[in-house]
């Protein structure tokens, strides 16, 4: 399995997503462009300009038309894919850390960074199909979580939000009213990373506590939980096999005191059920950032602190992984 090395950041990257198709890849980094790539080769289609801080977090709507970036410049912003054009700018009062499309692209949901007094809040916007029609104001604004949230996402239906971040609590949300309808103690650290199954049913986090962990989505009842020996920055799941994916590696900060030889970082594949290690894919430089699954689970990408994001195809032998 060559991997395909794709440089079109200069600074670290922060997240990686796929649109529904699978022919196309986003990048997101701390150098202010989000990037699309073509999925299967590799290559560069084009960049998203307008941001002026690290952009956090990026989705894509199922049709591939819409783009939504969250950045450190107090911003999300929607896009438009094929042109590469800004079609609206929601402003906040601090980062925009987290964004994720609702089931039909008519919702959002925003999580802004805690700032000065501010505290950390997961924002609701509505989507409209007219990006002219298109107005700033939040349909849902919930508080509470100390600390900042990493990531907030869907549940089944629209009708909840699941959150987490800093204080290691997971929190499912009720979408209309507000309510906080569950919590859960899920890390000892706090969580880094949060990826949802195909179908929605289940979601995996990731944690500084060097674990990787397996809820469901509705009850939030914990299933599996995968063990390594680095802190985990990033989680994935395959949608086609019973495999999980962790990547990670220390803080930037660490990253001096540790073994020197190179590509040293590498994502972990595990058993979804087992719970064991199946293999590892070495090579970044430095601690992986991001990771995404393509739709069809037959390829997959990482990026790293180096800057790298490596897309790699499997051989027809890992289909036939047995354990």
């Amino acid at each position: 399995m060559r991997p395909i090395l794709m440089k079109g950041h200069e600074r670290p990257l922060t997240y990686l997503k796929y649109n529904k198709d699978g022919d196309l890849l986003i990048s997101c980094a701390k150098d202010h462009t989000p990037t699309v790539w073509f999925a299967d080769n590799g290559e560069r289609l084009g960049t998203y300009r307008g941001h002026n801080g690290a952009v956090w977090c990026c989705d894509i709507s199922r049709d591939s038309t819409k783009l939504i970036t969250g950045s450190a410049d107090q911003t999300a912003k929607l896009w438009n894919v094929q042109t590469g054009s800004q079609l609206f700018t929601f402003n906040f009062d601090s980062p925009a850390r987290s964004v994720d499309f609702a089931v039909g692209d008519k919702l959002a949901v925003i999580t802004t960074d805690p700032f000065m007094e501010l505290t950390s809040a997961i924002h609701v916007k509505r989507i409209v199909r007219d990006p002219a029609d298109q107005t700033g104001e939040s349909v849902l604004i919930l508080k509470g979580p100390q600390g900042r949230i990493n990531r907030a996402v869907w549940g089944p239906l629209n009708r909840t939000i699941i959150s987490c971040g800093e204080d290691a609590i997971i929190r499912i949300w009720d979408s209309e009213t507000g309510k906080l309808l569950k919590e859960e103690a899920g890390h000892k650290k706090a969580i880094t990373s949060l990826a949802k199954s195909a179908d929605g049913s289940h979601f995996l986090t990731g944690s500084l506590d060097k674990s990787a962990k397996l809820w469901d989505s509705r009850t939030l009842e914990l299933i599996k939980t995968y063990v390594t020996e680095r802190p985990v920055n990033a989680v994935a799941m395959s949608p086609l096999l019973d495999h999980v994916v962790l990547g990670g590696g220390q803080d930037a900060s660490a990253v001096t005191t540790t073994d020197h030889r190179a590509g040293k970082f590498e994502a972990k594949f595990f058993d979804k059920i087992l719970q064991e290690e199946i293999g590892g894919v070495k090579g970044h430089f430095g601690p992986i950032n991001a990771l995404a699954f393509n739709p069809d689970g037959k390829s997959f990408s990482s990026g790293g602190e180096d800057g790298y994001v490596r897309l790699h195809h499997f051989d027809p032998d890992y289909f036939n992984i047995k354990i």
